[in-house]
């Protein structure tokens, strides 16, 4: 049976992946913010002062992805390092004033993303969505960490 990209859910939530991203990017970019950004100030607006490691950890994404988005996102005057005083080798990343007066603005713009992509889409659509999508990712997570 040969491979159908368009029935494959691999593709499919790729491809979607990459349209909410620009969708999203329309809507954030203009506050000089990326869509590799956003999930950071995410985090820092739910718990502010977090380690470089949390937000790796968190996140998923590689030590040096995260290192480039910081040093990006400090010179963008988004965040700050404040050295850990115990431990000289950790920094907690802290938001800026301007990191925080963003969230109102960059949150509308998700949530108008959002709601773009689920037109046309019941309430229980979207709440089965979202369980079957983090349903899929626990499998994906669980199939990394038996590696």
């Amino acid at each position: 049976m040969p491979f159908d990209r368009l029935e494959s859910p691999g593709h499919v939530v790729n491809y979607l992946a990459r349209l909410f991203a620009a969708a999203l990017y329309r809507r954030i970019g203009q506050h000089g913010v990326n869509t590799g950004q956003f999930p950071v100030l995410l985090m820092l607006w739910e718990q502010d002062g977090v380690t470089q490691a949390s937000l790796v950890e968190k996140l998923a994404v590689e030590q040096p992805t995260m290192a480039g988005t910081l040093k990006r996102m400090e010179r963008a005057g988004l965040i700050r390092r404040v050295a850990d005083p115990t431990d000289r080798r950790q920094s907690h990343i802290h938001l800026t004033r301007k990191g925080r007066a963003l969230e109102d603005a960059l949150v509308a713009g998700a949530k108008d993303t959002n709601a773009i992509a689920l037109a046309g889409l019941t309430a229980a659509d979207s709440a089965q969505f979202v369980k079957l999508a983090n349903r899929m990712i626990e499998n994906l997570e669980r199939d990394s960490r038996a590696e």
